[in-house]
């Protein structure tokens, strides 16, 4: 019997288990209170680092390789959609991502209604990339076709967001980001694997390589189940590079010295699809690799998922 399902049993009929008692959260996965294995005990590399014009030799801010003892806490099973953040947009009165500008996802329905046959013919092809011949339809097929294309948007994880877009969304929602702790032991589990789903690369687990697969780079959140972490967390490396809560610091017990270090960038984790060049390579979707970013960033390649303290 898992351990979450002992505690629940215990959260109805008291004296089962000393287990605590922990409310499920259905869009959300468990991380169970414990130890984890977190960082590396790997040498820099830094040959290898500046021939692929890498920031940092490699390895050297993951360091100490340490245990760590963390209570449990919920995090979001998949990445924040399009169709998520949107909802906090209309109803909060947000500023839009800027991708929603080049794919067309601002463009609602009610306002698609206002235009022209002529330029629902240029968004067709040119914003919403449809894959048919537009120049004979009417407005309502025009309408129609543009509508399904949208609403496929909805499921890809929102992008082009600064952190704190990703900090206010999860206040909104009663939640908040992950710290980076946690996230590397949502990607890792208790034995600190290389990559979310073991420590042998397989490309095929993940959206990497430039995203090449998909029409907008970026995947449908879930798409790659085989992918998942050891709690059932889906698209911990590829996809989008994902906010975490922390300042890019050196570890505890780290002798690694970067200027980048302090109170200028935040920590993002994961590896996006690949719009970064050389980043597609695989040393940058382990699940121990930091990259860090300005706050004020926002890239078609990164996202967020948000957590909350398991109560």
């Amino acid at each position: 019997m898992s351990r979450l399902l002992k505690g629940l049993l215990g959260c109805l009929f008291v004296g089962i288990t000393s287990l605590p008692c922990y409310a499920a959260d259905p869009d959300m996965v468990l991380i169970t209170q414990g130890e984890f294995i977190m960082g590396t005990g790997e040498d820099g590399h830094s040959d290898k680092a500046k021939e692929l014009g890498a920031a940092k030799p490699w390895y050297v801010d993951e360091r100490p390789r340490r245990i760590i003892k963390l209570n449990a806490f919920w995090l979001d099973t998949f990445e924040i959609t399009n169709k998520a953040y949107s909802d906090f947009v209309v109803r909060s009165n947000y500023s839009l991502p800027q991708t929603w500008a080049e794919n067309g996802y601002l463009l609602t329905n009610e306002l698609l209604k206002i235009a022209s046959v002529e330029k629902l013919r240029q968004l067709a092809t040119e914003t919403f990339r449809l894959d048919i011949d537009v120049r004979g339809m009417n407005k309502e097929q025009l309408l129609t076709a543009i509508s399904k294309q949208r609403q496929s948007l909805d499921s890809l994880p929102v992008t082009g967001i600064s952190w704190k877009n990703a900090h206010d969304y999860c206040q909104w929602v009663g939640k908040r980001l992950p710290s980076e702790v946690e996230w590397e032991k949502a990607a890792r589990g208790e034995h600190g694997l290389e990559y979310p789903w073991g420590n042998t690369w397989d490309a095929t687990k993940l959206n990497s390589g430039g995203g090449g697969d998909w029409e907008y780079g970026v995947a449908p959140v879930g798409s790659y189940p085989k992918g998942k972490s050891p709690y059932g967390v889906y698209d911990m490396a590829g996809n989008v590079m994902e906010w975490v809560e922390d300042w890019y610091q050196l570890y505890p017990g780290g002798k690694y010295h970067s200027k980048a270090f302090g109170n200028t960038y935040k920590v993002v984790r994961g590896g996006g699809f690949g719009g970064m060049g050389h980043y597609a390579i695989e040393h940058f979707y382990r699940s121990a690799y930091r990259f860090y970013l300005t706050p004020e960033s926002g890239f078609n390649d990164v996202g967020f998922r948000c957590a909350k303290d398991a109560s």
